[in-house]
């Protein structure tokens, strides 16, 4: 999508509203010029978008240890899409800018989650999600001694019938995001939903099972670990 299309689709359905009196004056001149028409608009749309390519490429550029597999031109194409889709974003929201930054600062926060959030996806591309607890050996510890073991292991056995209460959903994204460190918009993605949808789901999840190990009489040893 180019910067003209993405302002555009942006722009069309949002609010005209006045920027704060307490903007520093280049914020104040940004949003004058992006709630502008004609050729004030077009080029500050330009300069946005060139400000968040600049973030963009930072990022990936951070985080390209990670992904060994890809080449230098796949890792620009994400640096593009990520500012492209962080352009729609700001666009959509300058009615959200309440400048305890100032916009540039607020606008580069957008393009580094873009980036953060792309590379992510492109990680677990092809990759099997884990839905099974493969981390449970890691929660004990082999230094700790025989009691704190036997509390430990007596935790776990608890946090594993309690699992058995979770509804079929609850337990695919505890055991995902809680357990096997699935990234939660990887996790949105796979499963068509929210990353809202997905922390409502966690939370509800994780106060069955503190209540569960409650009922057992461990929620001592829960706190300890």
């Amino acid at each position: 999508m180019t910067p003209r299309a993405a302002s555009v689709a942006a722009v069309e359905a949002e609010p005209v509203v006045s920027p704060p009196a307490t903007l520093d004056l280049e914020s104040r001149r940004w949003l004058a010029d992006l709630r502008a028409e004609g050729k004030a608009h077009d080029l500050a749309v330009v300069r946005l978008h060139e400000l968040l390519l600049r973030a963009a490429r930072f990022e990936v550029s951070r985080r390209q240890r990670s992904l060994p597999h890809l080449r230098g031109n796949e890792l620009d194409d994400i640096a593009h899409e990520a500012a492209d889709d962080a352009l729609v974003s700001i666009l959509g929201r300058l009615d959200r800018f309440r400048g305890a930054s100032r916009f540039t600062t607020w606008a580069y926060k957008f393009a580094l989650l873009e980036a953060a959030v792309k590379l992510r996806r492109r990680a677990w591309q092809g990759r099997e999600i884990p839905l099974e607890p493969e981390t449970w050996p890691t929660f004990s510890s082999p230094t700790a001694g025989p009691e704190t073991q036997v509390e430990q292991a007596e935790l776990l056995a608890a946090v594993r019938e309690g699992l058995e209460l979770l509804t079929p959903h609850q337990r695919t994204v505890f055991v995902a995001l809680a357990l096997n460190g699935v990234p939660i918009d990887v996790l949105a993605e796979r499963l068509d939903t929210t990353r809202g949808a997905l922390y409502k789901t966690l939370h509800d999840a994780r106060r069955k099972l503190r209540a569960h190990v409650a009922a057992a009489g461990l929620a001592e040893a829960e706190r300890d670990q």
